[in-house]
């Protein structure tokens, strides 16, 4: 049997997943250690890769952490056409970084996703999240007999409703305020090029309330302690903070990505598919305002398309060409050790629940 979403840490907050370097070790357990619930992402790793990064968790807490993983594409890939179109459009950002653009079929479109996913069934951690989509009854249940509690990431109420009949432990309902890519079940090429139609995370945090039964950790744009008590005021459980974390010194993000989060040269963020192929909150740079309109709808081949030059534009010093994610409340990181992070986010949520305006509000 898992352990409940309410034993799983002594305060209700979770650091979210950011795959592509920043949940390393170190942070989440840091993050664990600290009181709060640290997770490891799954995503754009090898499954061995995966496993050794387990392995450092242990090292570092016994306390308990997550492991989240992407689920595979549901959808047809990306139109060929489309790809050749945005591989031309992408052809002086190649001769501007001096590097080959990538190979849309590389490393497939899985993730590997089943090599992992049997790796955390063989060796289980005590928690695991789903993004991109909602296992089916079978995996879940297998992970629930192994002792593993299950969170899934849901963007509706529809999405919600999914994972509740397919035996989800629990819900993770991301806000368009969110950094990174918006965890929807399937990117509809119809909804444009920024794909901003998504619900802000009070309103949906309500209408998923008011529709399932399973416990809730709500993400989107929370930065401080009276956040996550309005979260929790509003029928969450627990919290879940990315972009709070990720400035700090034990997360393994880019240290220009770190200074952009409070750089004014950056003012605010956008929903995009330039970078991956599928909507993500980023701080708009260059490369967002110049090939944002144009991308096309088509995951993980656009990532794979311009990871050479993500990296290049890193190795340069050009923050312009990286991908920055963040979530709308990115002006208000705090460059403090993740464990300092907890506890300060402790303590404004104990201020904030000690208020009367705050008790009589809920």
């Amino acid at each position: 049997m898992s352990t409940p979403l309410s034993d799983l840490s002594r305060h209700p907050i979770v650091q979210a997943p950011m795959a592509g370097g920043a949940s390393c070790p170190e942070l989440v357990g840091a993050v664990c250690e600290a009181g709060a619930l640290g997770f490891l992402a799954g995503g754009y790793k090898t499954a061995g890769g995966l496993y050794q990064e387990i392995k450092q968790v242990r090292a570092l807490t016994g306390r308990p952490f997550g492991v989240n993983l992407f689920m595979p594409p549901s959808g047809q890939p990306a139109d060929p056409g489309a790809l050749e179109v945005y591989r031309h459009q992408l052809a002086g950002e190649a001769g501007w970084y001096e590097t080959a653009l990538g190979d849309p079929e590389q490393g497939g479109r899985d993730d590997a996703y089943d090599a992992k996913l049997a790796i955390l069934l063989d060796d289980p951690v005590p928690v695991v999240s789903f993004t991109f989509g909602c296992p089916d009854r079978d995996a879940l249940d297998a992970f629930h007999r192994a002792g593993s509690f299950t969170i899934v990431t849901v963007t509706s109420v529809d999405e919600a409703r999914t994972a509740e009949r397919a035996g989800a432990g629990a819900v993770c309902v991301q806000g368009i305020e969110a950094g990174g890519h918006q965890g929807t079940y399937r990117d509809d090429p119809a909804d444009g090029p920024s794909a901003g139609s998504g619900a802000g995370l009070l309103p949906l945090l309500t209408e998923v309330r008011e529709s399932v039964r399973l416990p809730i950790v709500a993400t989107g744009g929370i930065m401080r302690g009276r956040q996550i008590a309005a979260v929790l005021a509003a029928g969450a459980d627990a919290a879940q903070l990315g972009t709070a974390f990720l400035v700090c010194p034990e997360s393994g993000a880019h240290p220009l990505h770190k200074r952009a989060m409070i750089d004014p040269l950056f003012t605010r963020t956008e929903l995009t598919r330039a970078f991956s192929g599928r909507p993500a909150r980023g701080l708009v740079n260059r490369f967002m305002r110049e090939h944002g309109p144009y991308a096309p709808a088509g995951y993980p081949e656009i990532h794979h398309l311009t990871a050479p030059l993500r990296k290049a534009a890193a190795t340069a010093g050009d923050p312009q060409g990286m991908a920055l994610w963040a979530g709308q409340g990115h002006r208000l990181a705090r460059d403090l050790p993740a464990g300092r992070l907890v506890e300060v986010l402790a303590a404004e949520l104990d201020t904030a629940l000690s208020d009367p305006a705050h008790r009589s509000a809920s």
